[in-house]
């Protein structure tokens, strides 16, 4: 598990591109789960483009999400999954 943000920021550069399970606190007791893609990763934050019925829709969070834990990242690989949270 990654400790600081830069480490975090390292390794999702490492998986850009590569297909993911995201599962992401809604608040108030809800919970977000989608599968996309790491589409891009900046300084601050990251985007994730969605596989929904809705083409083009993009979220993005920051690395602090991942290292509070609000944001849980699966690569679906098929040798091997991945986790970052």
């Amino acid at each position: 598990m990654p400790k600081t943000l830069a480490d975090i920021k390292q390794s999702l550069e490492c998986h850009l591109g590569k297909r993911l399970q995201l599962k992401a606190n809604g608040g108030r007791k809800k919970t977000i789960e989608c599968q996309g893609v790491l589409s891009e990763v900046y300084r601050a934050i990251f985007v994730v483009e969605l596989d929904q019925e809705d083409t083009g829709k993009r979220v993005s969070y920051s690395y602090t999400d991942i290292l509070t834990e609000a944001v849980e990242i699966t690569f679906l690989d098929d040798a091997v999954v991945s986790v970052i949270k």
